[in-house]
């Protein structure tokens, strides 16, 4: 019996984006589970509400953020041009040299992040220096004649179907053929820039008097490109710049060698290359989390697993801020649709207005959580039984309490910043370096019962003007504080401070009088005065005493270690934590951290998992012929060794498929040619899933790939 596998390719069919329909989540999606329909349309809208919010405050920081980078951009270019519409309305600058003006931007290796980068580096290309922008990609660009139609394409505002001009060099302008072709772009924009003796409307002021606008041809991925395509462009780009005004930006994730690399010094040596460098990601992120976490503008947290997780992530990955961000929106998600109280994660006003409106059944959900239990127990047996059997009394303890954790947040943000000042200066960093650590610390335990906080000793040694340094720093973060608590605070701060500088001035005095006390000791050099100076300064080593300083250095970090253990309780200590902070880990890491080997496993192992079918249930180890047909033969497969014999392998799979017929059945000849046929599509999935491979020791004989078969 002859058995071949079908399966030799992969081959991937992808669907047109017209085709690809997006259902968009409903208030009755936020009710479907635990049958709990119950202010499901007011959490859809206040979930939508809340990710609006943190979404125009990610892209506010991030234009933040790369305004720098862009307004040095923007100055390269005008640079670029300043001699060229000085003198003429031609491109003659670089006439003599042949030389493009080209920008190294080194963007990271978050490669994820650069789509969102450049396109906002177009927009501001647009509305600044010229509306003639091309974005192009490696994937389009495999030769250089795609990617003379995708630059055109893009210039001219035309469509290009790259597979259906693989055999022709021309591009549809309207009713128009255009060739592919420098001079054919050349021709284009002067007719372009004739006709335009206006500027446009999106360009500023700064940019109208510019009668020809540069072209900007940006490489989103310059690596990615064939090292024969970006050598044919640029030659043959330099050999026309003085009739168009061109200008590339090479976006780099890795070093700005690369150019140097993919490129003969006889073709870098053509380009004026200027580098550009993007803030890091990981400050990025650290901007994101201080925005939008450590804030208490935002009613909803993270908790200390959940925040681990998507940091990781960043870290161990992808670095992509982006990602994290879509990880965040996804918490905020499924809180919102698991949590029935998350109707209450909003501004403090709105929550106290919506605890008035709670039914029966959220009141008794509000009892139920762990952190009011806990409340519950503290307080005296008449309270007890008000909190637990009217729902008035309930309601207004609610508003309490939830009063009392917008405090917390307020007071927790502050303190944080203020030992964060202290922390980042110890060696080592047994605390983190960046804020988002001692934040994860701080959320995890008690942050002073662990031994990492015992390095506040550190401290203690602390000279006189780091000291005065960091406490000006934490009067300022209390000053600019919106806890009301902290007015003391402030006021105790400053004292010190004062008592620092009564000290240097009292210190200054002390050395005219040592200056006069030394002058007095050179008089006196006999022995006897030397043995009893000697004798009092073993004396004051003894019994050494703290010097005022000292004292006062003490009672420094003494006063932020008490506003530490006050204000740093971490959040699952506080009542109705649970309303506000995402904890379950576990679902986020379901659906961020794949784990395929797992997933695979578990289908073709167990595949009532997936498909819900009772028949399929409770089988145990036993191999059912009702499961699907690559079941079965995954499951015989794991019986075997390393080589598999595609016969037996084919007897066994019929034995189980013909289990449970009878003597009635089919005749034999048709039933084998079916089994022998879903045997055949069985082996090739499997083997298209890379389970098992053709081997070349035995010619019908398959070998294992998995689990020890290698």
């Amino acid at each position: 019996m002859h058995v071949s596998s079908v399966a030799r390719g992969c081959f991937v069919f992808k669907p047109s984006p017209k085709k690809r329909r997006v259902y968009p989540k409903t208030a009755h999606d936020f009710g479907e589970r635990n049958n709990d329909s119950e202010d499901a349309e007011l959490r859809f809208v206040t979930c939508q509400a809340l990710w609006n919010e943190i979404k125009w405050e990610t892209e506010k920081i991030q234009e933040n953020l790369n305004k720098q980078l862009f307004d040095n951009l923007v100055n390269f270019l005008r640079r670029s041009h300043s001699e060229s519409q000085e003198k003429t309305t031609k491109w003659t600058c670089r006439m003599k040299s042949r030389e493009i003006p080209t920008a190294a931007l080194v963007l990271g290796v978050n490669v994820t992040d650069h789509d969102l980068t450049f396109r906002s580096l177009s927009e501001v290309l647009q509305n600044n220096i010229t509306p003639y922008i091309a974005l192009l990609e490696a994937k389009d660009c495999p030769g250089i004649k795609n990617l003379m139609q995708k630059l055109m394409g893009q210039l001219m505002n035309c469509y290009v179907d790259v597979d259906s001009l693989e055999d022709e060099d021309y591009v549809q302008v309207s009713q128009n053929r255009i060739r592919c072709s420098m001079t054919s772009l050349i021709n284009w924009y002067e007719s372009v820039t004739k006709k335009t003796e206006t500027p446009s409307k999106k360009r500023t002021s700064s940019s109208r008097h510019w009668q020809c606008p540069p072209v900007v041809v940006i490489f989103k991925d310059m690596e990615s490109f064939t090292t024969k395509v970006l050598q044919d462009f640029i030659v043959i780009s330099s050999q026309h710049i003085h009739e168009l005004p061109l200008v590339l930006i090479f976006g780099i994730a890795t070093s700005p060698m690369i150019i140097h690399s993919l490129l003969p010094h006889s073709v870098s040596s053509l380009l004026c290359i200027e580098l550009f460098q993007s803030l890091s990601c990981k400050e990025h992120l650290s901007t994101i989390i201080e925005k939008l976490l450590l804030t208490a503008q935002l009613p909803f947290k993270l908790g200390e697993k959940v925040l681990q997780v998507l940091i990781n992530i960043f870290l161990y990955h992808d670095f992509s801020v982006q990602n994290f961000i879509k990880g965040f929106q996804l918490c905020i998600v499924e809180h919102f649709y698991s949590q029935p109280l998350s109707v209450l994660c909003c501004k403090l006003v709105d929550a106290k207005k919506r605890v008035n409106s709670l039914s029966h059944d959220q009141c008794e959900n509000i009892r139920r959580l762990p952190s009011f239990r806990r409340y519950v127990e503290s307080q005296v047996s008449e309270k007890q039984i008000a909190l637990l059997t009217a729902d008035d009394f309930l309601k207004e303890v609610i508003q309490k309490l939830l009063e009392d954790l917008h405090v917390y947040h307020e007071n927790y943000v502050s303190v944080l910043r203020c030992l964060h000042v202290f922390t980042s200066s110890l060696p080592k960093y047994p605390l983190g370096k960046q804020i988002r650590e001692l934040h994860c610390a701080c959320l995890e335990n008690r942050v002073w019962e662990t031994e990492e906080y015992e390095s506040i000793v550190y401290f203690r040694m602390l000279n006189k003007s780091d000291l005065v340094t960091m406490l000006q720093q934490c009067v300022e973060i209390f000053v600019s504080s919106s806890g009301k608590e902290f007015g003391k605070t402030v006021e105790e701060l400053k004292e010190f401070l004062t008592q620092f500088q009564k000290l240097e001035a009292e210190a200054f005095q002390e050395r005219d009088v040592s200056v006069s006390s030394q002058k007095e000791l050179q008089k006196k050099t006999d022995l006897y005065h030397l043995q009893k100076t000697l004798l009092e300064l073993k004396e004051s080593r003894r019994s050494k005493k703290l010097t005022k300083f000292e004292m006062l250095r003490f009672e420094v970090v003494d006063y932020i270690d008490s506003l530490v253990r006050k204000y740093l309780v971490p959040a699952d200590h506080k009542t109705l934590h649970e309303i506000v902070y995402f904890n379950t880990a576990s679902v986020l890491r379901g659906h961020l951290n794949a784990a395929p080997r797992i997933a695979l496993h578990t289908a073709l192992n167990n595949p009532y998992c997936y498909l819900k079918n009772q028949a399929l249930k409770g089988d145990g180890g036993s191999i059912s012929n009702k499961a699907p047909d690559i079941c079965i033969v995954y499951k015989l497969h794991l019986e075997c060794g390393r080589l598999i014999n595609l016969v037996d392998w084919l007897e066994a799979f019929s034995t189980v498929v013909m289990a449970v017929e009878g003597p009635d059945a089919a005749s034999s000849d048709q039933v084998d040619d079916i089994i022998h046929a879903r045997f055949i599509r069985a082996v090739s999935e499997l083997e298209l899933l890379g389970f098992i491979k053709p081997s070349k020791q035995k010619t019908d004989h398959v070998a294992r790939l998995t689990w020890g078969g290698c």
